[in-house]
């Protein structure tokens, strides 16, 4: 059967998140202009990139090489399309993280946002193992309420099937998770959503 995120167009995915009631799609570009910032990498990689938000925060002058890893081709053609500017730094990679983890390349930076939850601690453990970055940054939802984890929208059905992939985070699970891969908490933050809701960003750093 296919992966739940192979079915879910762009425009929906997009509409849904920018929403004022939800206003994920504004966090997390303002979220990803610092993640790209804040450490000295010159080569990076978002998993999940979806349809490349936060990508025109990418420096050329800083990053030689950027990765956008999806497992939807529809979304990677999005980005190869969107940021023409980016030509010759920003290579599109079609690849399923639960099952195909050993076709990563390396990178000093991995970025995943409001990923983990869609293939799991030991999934994303894989990944890091894989792509051995000095610095990885993500970000991960935390339910504040007793709501259901999808926020109510015109476009709730479009997300029906990812009941079956998605995993309940917590700070501290993931934490641990890294920890015993190598990996320390560096920088914690947390950023309040309209809807009972939270994005978490935890940064690590590779201990040598």
């Amino acid at each position: 059967m296919s992966n739940p995120w192979e079915e879910i167009s762009l425009d929906d995915y997009e509409k849904h998140m920018s929403l004022d009631s939800v206003r994920q799609l504004q966090a997390m570009n303002s979220i990803m202009q610092e993640q790209f910032s804040a450490y000295p990498a010159e080569t990076a990689m978002v998993l999940g990139i979806a349809g490349g938000n936060g990508l025109e925060h990418v420096r050329p002058e800083k990053f030689r090489r950027v990765y956008g890893v999806d497992i939807n081709a529809d979304y990677l053609r999005a980005v190869f399309g969107r940021y023409t500017e980016l030509s010759g730094v920003l290579e599109c990679l079609h690849i399923d993280l639960v099952n195909e983890a050993e076709k990563l390349p390396r990178t000093q930076l991995l970025i995943a946002n409001l990923l983990i939850e869609y293939i799991g601690y030991g999934a994303f453990q894989k990944s890091i193992l894989q792509t051995a970055p000095d610095y990885v940054s993500c970000v991960i939802q935390i339910n504040t309420d007793e709501k259901q984890w999808v926020s109510e929208s015109p476009y709730l059905h479009a997300f029906d099937r990812l009941d079956e992939v998605h995993h309940q985070m917590e700070e501290k699970v993931l934490t641990a998770a890294m920890v015993e891969i190598g990996y320390t908490l560096i920088f914690q933050k947390s950023h309040p959503l309209p809807n009972g809701k939270a994005l978490v960003r935890l940064d690590f750093k590779k201990e040598w």
